[in-house]
């Protein structure tokens, strides 16, 4: 448990100035148009191709899971950065990072970034018995509230441990592989 406590504690870099509306991960899951697990390739931050006064951050992932779409081993994508203190950092992407991608479908311009920004975007990390936990830039705070609404209205039913898990947890991180069970009762994927 001191494990989770520790990756609770972490701190986890959000896009700055970003002000979005507080999805469930049912609601997330619903949104994106690819969910992927993978390990950050490279991450470089850039003007956009077409308006050169847009900076972004390309992103390219090697895929080791995928939980909605049809992704290449390999997939890049380029996200908006509007904060300047931002383009230092690359959005806090870094080589050899390990994350959980709920991405939107990208734009007529190629834009592209995870479901509420934040929201969408989990590091992934093991405990010292080599357990893995998810934590995503809001500290998983209010991902599972209401997630029982959300599953009756899309005719998702949730297993009496996943029921459990949603009424229980308030924030902090998540075993990945509950995270990866709810995700894919939303995301229709196999079980």
């Amino acid at each position: 448990m001191a494990s989770v406590l520790y990756l609770h504690a972490l701190p986890v870099a959000a896009q700055r100035g970003a002000i979005t509306l507080p999805q469930n991960l049912g609601e997330l899951a619903d949104e994106a148009a690819v969910i992927i697990r993978g390990r950050v390739l490279s991450a470089r931050v850039e003007p956009h191709l077409q308006l050169r006064g847009l900076t972004t951050v390309v992103v390219t992932l090697r895929v080791e899971e995928t939980l909605k779409g049809k992704p290449d081993a390999t997939y890049t994508f380029r996200q908006y950065v509007w904060d300047v203190r931002d383009r230092q950092e690359g959005l806090g992407y870094r080589k050899g990072q390990r994350v959980l991608l709920l991405l939107t479908s990208p734009t007529h311009l190629g834009l592209s970034s995870p479901v509420g920004l934040e929201q969408g975007r989990f590091r992934i990390q093991r405990d010292a018995e080599g357990r893995e936990f998810a934590i995503n830039g809001h500290g998983n705070a209010g991902l599972l509230l209401n997630l029982d609404r959300s599953a009756a209205r899309k005719g998702v039913q949730l297993s009496p441990a996943q029921a459990r898990l949603a009424a229980e947890h308030r924030s902090g991180a998540i075993a990945f592989d509950e995270l990866r069970g709810l995700i894919r009762q939303f995301a229709g994927g196999p079980q």
